[in-house]
């Protein structure tokens, strides 16, 4: 299972921007889809995640600001940013629960994508 991230990018403050993440593989379902993000000497925390069934969780932080949507489908999830603060500057990670085919059966997998950086200029 792989997840392909893209959309950071560098954006002053008040700014928008979109990350997007795409699952590929043997991939039978996905379940709780997320956004994580790590700040330089913090630890790596939840942004956002969404289920299967569209409930959705947010960080204290980001409440109002962060939209995350899923397409299950195309097994992507995106978060719309807006309203960016020089704090929300980390480097940013999907995140999916999956099931995945394997030889005769089926397996549960947490997979990460690679990281993309956001940064917000005051």
């Amino acid at each position: 299972v792989q997840l392909q991230a893209s959309g950071g990018g560098l954006v002053q403050a008040g700014g928008s921007l979109n990350l997007s993440c795409a699952a590929f593989g043997r991939i039978f379902i996905v379940n709780t889809m997320g956004w994580y993000r790590q700040a330089p000497g913090k630890q790596r925390e939840l942004v956002a995640s969404i289920t299967s069934g569209y409930d959705t969780n947010y960080a204290d932080s980001v409440k109002g600001r962060f939209t995350i949507t899923r397409d299950n489908a195309k097994k992507t999830v995106k978060l719309q940013m807006n309203s960016l603060k020089p704090e929300d500057t980390a480097v940013y990670y999907c995140n999916a629960d999956v099931i995945v085919t394997v030889p005769g059966s089926f397996d549960g997998r947490t997979a990460w994508g690679q990281g993309t950086q956001v940064t917000v200029s005051s």
